[in-house]
């Protein structure tokens, strides 16, 4: 059983939306990805922040390697634990 809870990480708001609505039409996820925004240690500019797209899977049902995929190809990954 793979993690409960994913994390992709993105350079930017956009690209975090345009993941997450594509993790909504691809799986049949539970509830929402959640959008959070991170900023970069000892940045207050919201140009110098990352956003994170963290998604629950409790039943273990995501292949870790099409987030990869869909992550890098909006210039992000994959947080690993």
């Amino acid at each position: 059983m793979s993690d409960a809870r994913h994390v992709l990480v993105l350079p930017d708001r956009d690209a975090a939306e345009q993941v997450a609505e594509e993790l909504a039409d691809t799986f049949a996820l539970p509830q929402e990805p959640q959008l959070v925004r991170d900023a970069l240690a000892g940045e207050d500019d919201a140009e110098d922040a990352q956003w994170l797209v963290v998604v629950e899977d409790t039943e273990g049902l995501l292949d870790e390697t099409r987030l990869e995929a869909l992550a890098t190809g909006h210039e992000g990954w994959l947080e690993r634990p």
